[in-house]
């Protein structure tokens, strides 16, 4: 598999797609409703979905697509080559802020990440790995992660999971609050990864993601030596929703065994 030139092409396509999405800035969106009020879907990200469809399948026949927007493939399996994508990671920032989401897009083979492209489309920054061969953002080669201990790391978490909720047991991460220097929450998992990737946050955690918000950002995250689990420290199966938790190393088996070991999730 010439994974260089999947890699060029998909670069070229995610570029092209960030250039259509800047360009619906001036324009009026069409915004619809998916799973609840605050679940929002633009004709923009049905667009740039359907324009990396059509690019994939008049070029890799063979590929098969998981998207968020539904217009792939059904895929139950990572049987040879998937490409799974967001076409925008962060909707609901894209519509009030146009800026903070982000164009995801990884690709596998029989369930390995070997290719992951994030393209934070407001700043021109393209985040993207090859697996085995580092990880950059546009030019310039990312460095592998470090160490870090919880009361000196900055952890992304949505406000949401320390307050009472159905997915977790809240009390179980206010110790983590407590005791980190800081957190942040962006509302976008794609960057929110990437921030991970170039130490500007040391976690991230959620409770409940989809393949095509972490597909990406695992490819990098994983090739800079920083470790990608659920909350139960299981590899994602990258076909299911599922929690996460994007740590440094040695800081991830802290969380885990320190905070999650008892939780109820």
């Amino acid at each position: 598999m010439d994974w260089e030139y999947i890699d060029l092409q998909a670069k070229q396509w995610v570029k092209e797609a960030g250039d259509k999405i800047r360009e619906s800035f001036s324009k009026t969106l069409n915004i619809q409703t998916k799973s609840n009020p605050n679940d929002l879907v633009t004709n923009i990200d049905k667009e740039i979905e359907q324009f990396f469809i059509n690019k994939i399948r008049k070029t890799f026949e063979n590929h098969r697509i998981l998207g968020e927007e539904g217009f792939g493939d059904e895929v139950n399996n990572l049987d040879g080559v998937v490409w799974i994508i967001d076409p925008i990671d962060g909707t609901m920032n894209f519509i009030h802020q146009q800026r903070n989401f982000a164009i995801s897009l990884g690709v596998y083979e029989n369930g390995i990440g070997k290719i992951g492209l994030i393209y934070d489309v407001a700043h021109g920054e393209l985040y993207h790995a090859i697996n085995g061969k580092g990880a950059f953002m546009n030019d310039s080669p990312l460095p592998k992660l470090n160490k870090v201990a919880v009361k000196e790391s900055i952890i992304a978490l949505n406000a949401t999971w320390v307050m009472e909720n159905h997915r977790i047991d809240h009390n179980l991460l206010i110790p983590l609050v407590r005791e980190a220097r800081g957190t942040r929450s962006y509302g976008t998992a794609a960057l929110e990864m990437v921030f991970v990737a170039t130490g500007r946050v040391d976690a991230y955690i959620s409770m409940r993601l989809s393949p095509w918000d972490v597909a990406a950002g695992a490819v990098i995250i994983e090739e800079l030596g920083g470790i990608v689990t659920n909350l139960r420290g299981k590899k994602l199966d990258f076909l299911s929703k599922d929690s996460l938790l994007v740590a440094k190393p040695g800081l991830h088996q802290s969380i885990i065994n320190e905070y999650l070991n008892e939780g109820k999730w």
